[in-house]
């Protein structure tokens, strides 16, 4: 199974991918009923989860049900847990880049949120925009969603002002991305072209670096204050394990 995750992966540009997707879901869903995990997006629970990776294939960490990703549960888990995000009474104005499967009819279905989705080429974006290039006005939005969207940015410097730009003051955004805490430093090297070379090297053929550490002090450059939430690490160890969540990963939540 996972050789033939890794192929779909390599194969199937994104946008078909996701059509494909709400087709073959509700089978796979249902082919892995049990007990063993569980998926807290939408409370199903599964013997196994499938696995996924673009070079290196990780086990039990996509959900059958949702499509969600170790990221996605724990920032759903973060949201729900410590943020206003599903209860506010006052509407919240969300900016949601690239968005995934496993939020897009969750988030829309939300009262309390004006919620616009945005992407180049998704088939789920509201606005087709580049995100060097937003066509929305000054502090606009209260909650920007923008998770595993800049490693594939060349001038991922213009991004990040550009979400600051749009974010309103008070406002919050959260900029999940890959990161290798190893790392002090990113490592990027525009003179590597080759598809396969690339995803040897960055982890995926379409990445354009890996993040280090040093990935919150540029954010704090670009003038917000950011917060390195070690969720996992205030989240039960046998829950961790449940829901298929990757120990340490930080969530960098972000302030104007």
């Amino acid at each position: 199974m996972k050789s033939a995750f890794k192929l779909i992966l390599n194969t199937i540009p994104r946008p078909l991918l996701i059509r494909l997707s709400y087709v073959a879901r509700p089978i796979i869903a249902f082919s892995l009923k049990g007990n063993k995990f569980t998926d807290p997006i939408d409370g199903k629970s599964f013997k196994s989860m499938l696995p996924y990776g673009y070079e290196i294939q990780r086990n039990n960490v996509l959900s059958p049900s949702t499509l969600s990703l170790e990221r996605h549960r724990l920032l759903w888990l973060y949201l729900n847990e410590q943020t206003d995000f599903f209860t506010s009474k006052e509407k919240k104005k969300v900016l949601h880049f690239a968005p995934e499967q496993a939020f897009y009819k969750l988030f829309r279905n939300q009262k309390n949120l004006d919620y616009t989705t945005t992407d180049l080429f998704s088939p789920l974006a509201d606005v087709k925009a580049d995100i060097c290039n937003l066509p929305f006005e000054d502090n606009q939005y209260d909650v920007i969603l923008c998770n595993h969207v800049l490693e594939h940015i060349p001038d991922d410097t213009k991004a990040m002002q550009e979400l600051y730009r749009v974010l309103k003051p008070g406002g919050m955004a959260i900029l999940q991305i890959p990161q290798d805490l190893s790392r002090a430093t990113t490592f990027s090297d525009d003179t590597i072209t080759d598809q396969k070379e690339r995803a040897k090297i960055f982890g995926q053929y379409d990445h354009v670096r890996i993040y280090g550490r040093d990935y919150f002090d540029k954010l704090r450059s670009i003038g917000f204050k950011v917060m390195e939430e070690d969720y996992t690490n205030k989240i039960a160890p046998e829950l961790v394990e449940k829901y298929c969540l990757a120990k340490g990963e930080i969530i960098p939540v972000c302030f104007k």
